[in-house]
């Protein structure tokens, strides 16, 4: 797939990329050689692979899910601009 400079100047505007005109060119080029590598991964048979997240096979550690006050509310509160009665003490914002 080619992709010409207007082309790549509309996805330069869509991305926010404020690229100069005589810059414009190379990169219509640049993404016409990625677009040619993707269209080269499509020709790979993946039929029956797994998809797979890692190239080693590994377990995540895993904590028990259980619900627990921190065991360090004053610490906690230390970094509160105002705590009271062990609580973060916020301004009223609606009447």
């Amino acid at each position: 797939m080619s992709i010409d400079v207007k082309t790549a100047a509309h996805v330069a505007k869509l991305a926010r990329i404020r690229v100069e005109e005589d810059r414009l060119p190379a990169l219509a080029e640049e993404f016409s050689t990625i677009l040619g590598f993707i269209e080269q991964l499509n020709e790979v048979d993946v039929e029956g692979v797994e998809p797979m997240v890692s190239v080693t096979p590994m377990r995540l550690k895993r904590r028990a899910d259980v619900v627990t006050d921190g065991n360090m509310p004053d610490k906690i509160l230390s970094n509160a601009p105002d705590a009271r009665e062990g609580f973060f003490a916020v301004p009223k914002v609606v009447e």
